[in-house]
């Protein structure tokens, strides 16, 4: 079972390590990195590198596709590139599953896949979501058809267990999640904008609208 998950310049770390570390324990699983061509590829932060084991043009039938979000001036220039988005349309031909994690889910929908599905992202991101036909929602994960969306960052994780079950069975996800000891406990309970401080959600929102 042939795991793809892409890479490009300003991808999000965990969006594309999460899935990674929990869909490749799964039984024959080959989850590799992919981008459009070969050489490292560096995180939002600028600071991390990533060497992809294949670019685009070699994977063409995966099982799984996986894609990462990033900050919207990273993905925003993917959405409009041809060869990004005429690869998932040709992977997503053959695929079982089509996931997205975070503002990966606008690189989905610029593809076409989203429209009149449910779908989830970033919190800030679920207004672009909605511009690309999708119907969004601020769940953590969705499962629409054979497209699964996880919402920002640290839910990939999630979402990669709940695949997981789906494709082996809640007991061997349940292995998984024991075995990278998925038990959170955070310090703080502010990881939605429901829960967070009004301040910090608006601080935020503030920020996005002056960089849209």
């Amino acid at each position: 079972m042939q795991i793809a998950i892409l890479l490009y310049e300003g991808f999000t770390a965990l969006d594309a390590i999460g899935p990674y570390q929990t869909l490749n324990p799964l039984p024959d699983a080959d989850a590799l990195f992919v981008a459009e061509h070969a050489g490292p590829v560096t995180d939002d932060n600028g600071t991390l590198t990533v060497t992809p084991a294949k670019t685009l043009a070699e994977v063409q039938r995966p099982d799984i596709v996986v894609v990462p979000g990033g900050p919207s001036e990273n993905v925003e220039p993917q959405m409009a590139n041809p060869a990004v988005v005429e690869w998932l349309r040709t992977a997503d031909a053959h695929s079982t599953w089509t996931t997205s994690v975070c503002t990966g889910s606008l690189l989905l929908g610029a593809a076409g896949f989203l429209k009149g599905r449910r779908a989830t992202s970033h919190w800030l991101a679920l207004d672009a979501l909605a511009g690309l036909g999708a119907e969004p929602t601020g769940e953590r994960v969705v499962f629409d058809g054979k497209y699964v969306t996880a919402a920002g960052v640290s839910s990939g994780i999630d979402m990669g267990l709940a695949l997981a079950g789906e494709i082996a069975g809640d007991p061997y996800a349940q292995g998984i999640q024991l075995m990278i000891e998925y038990d959170p406990r955070p310090p703080y309970d502010a990881g939605s904008p429901e829960k967070a401080p009004a301040e910090l959600v608006e601080r935020f929102r503030a920020g996005a609208a002056a960089q849209a």
